[in-house]
């Protein structure tokens, strides 16, 4: 049997530990605030969001880019977003391990 990609699940965890926040305006509002401790962005993200939010994350909270799309979040979602934010210390570690996991390049650091 294969092995399930676990990153999904990590977020789901988040979700339901009221710690992911997702959308342009709120995790922008969550990095200005100090709250955000790592922001995620979706594979499917525009140029201009990915160069925002590099910009916004650079020095203050690492941000990465996910082997997923934002139709692949979509049950984590009530509407596409393109944008995450994770807001607990230690989920957002865990989510971290699992995009490492997934990418031995350790996914793409935007403004880390």
């Amino acid at each position: 049997m294969p092995e399930r990609d676990p990153l999904p699940g990590a977020l789901g965890l988040c979700r339901k530990a009221g710690a992911l926040l997702w959308g342009a305006e709120r995790v922008g509002d969550a990095i200005a605030a100090g709250k955000a401790r790592l922001v995620l962005l979706t594979q499917d993200a525009s140029a201009r969001t990915a160069a925002r939010f590099t910009q916004l994350c650079a020095d203050r909270v690492p941000c990465r880019t996910l082997p997923l799309t934002a139709a692949d979040l979509s049950a984590l979602t009530p509407r596409p977003a393109a944008v995450f934010a994770v807001t607990d210390q230690n989920l957002a570690r865990l989510c971290g391990k699992h995009l490492s996991q997934t990418d031995p390049q350790g996914g793409t650091a935007h403004g880390v």
